[in-house]
């Protein structure tokens, strides 16, 4: 570990117990938290089961968050970083999730539908291929892990859309309605505790990704409690999924 840019390997241990206990429970805790944001979709992937049809849904944000799962955790991976194992956890959970709900997806998808969303699959995996050959046949161990971490932010930004969609959508509609409580509460947990990983690592590539992430999460909650009054969330349970 050398310094907050990223330019070498984040170490595992500093030698002190204490750091590495909150180091490694601010991993563990963004693991859970965003556990909670992986299964999130279900009840939308058991209504298509149930109805047999794919309907109006899209399989986008499932195949962007497949990519950026793998990438994610190509960076978390000894190949590219030493020392943020839990990066690689998380994010290979995430992409099985990822996977699994495409798959889904295409099982219940119209004909067109079905080719598209599977001919995206196929990209998404040789995207990915691509990337492991660049990093591992150009790059040496240092200059590997700038290239995958500066991939792995630009696609953790790119994945933001959503919740700026989400927040654009309260302030137009000042209704909280699609904005489940408990799902932005995971989401600034998660960044929260990604960041503090991060930063109690030195490690870049991880804290200013969710260093955004905690600032829009922070956003939405306070969006929620000023909306939420006279909104039809008040009158549904808080632990809800736009579907």
């Amino acid at each position: 570990m050398m310094n907050a840019l990223g330019l070498s390997v984040a170490a595992t241990s500093t030698g002190s117990p204490f750091h590495d206990v909150c180091c490694y429970g601010a991993g563990i805790a963004g693991n859970i938290f965003a556990l909670v944001l992986f299964i999130s979709p279900l009840p939308t992937f058991k209504r298509i089961v149930r109805n047999g049809s794919t309907e109006q849904f899209s399989a986008m944000p499932y195949i962007y968050s497949l990519l950026n799962c793998l990438i994610c955790l190509w960076y978390g991976l000894p190949f590219v970083s030493y020392g943020v194992v839990l990066v690689a956890t998380v994010n290979s959970i995430g992409a099985l999730f990822q996977l699994a709900y495409t798959a889904t997806f295409i099982a219940f998808a119209d004909a067109k539908n079905r080719v598209k969303v599977s001919s995206l699959l196929v990209m998404v995996f040789g995207v990915f291929a691509l990337i492991v050959y660049v990093s591992l046949a150009l790059f040496d161990h240092q200059t590997r892990q700038l290239f995958v971490g500066y991939l792995s932010v630009a696609s953790l930004i790119f994945m933001f859309a959503s919740p700026l969609s989400i927040i654009n959508l309260v302030i137009r509609t000042k209704s909280v309605e699609y904005m489940p409580f408990y799902l932005s509460l995971s989401m600034f947990l998660m960044s929260v505790s990604f960041f503090a990983y991060g930063v109690l690592l030195h490690d870049f590539f991880i804290y200013i990704p969710n260093g955004i992430g905690t600032v829009l999460g922070v956003i939405q909650l306070v969006l929620y409690g000023y909306f939420r009054k006279g909104s039809r969330e008040d009158s549904l349970p808080l632990l809800v999924t736009h579907t």
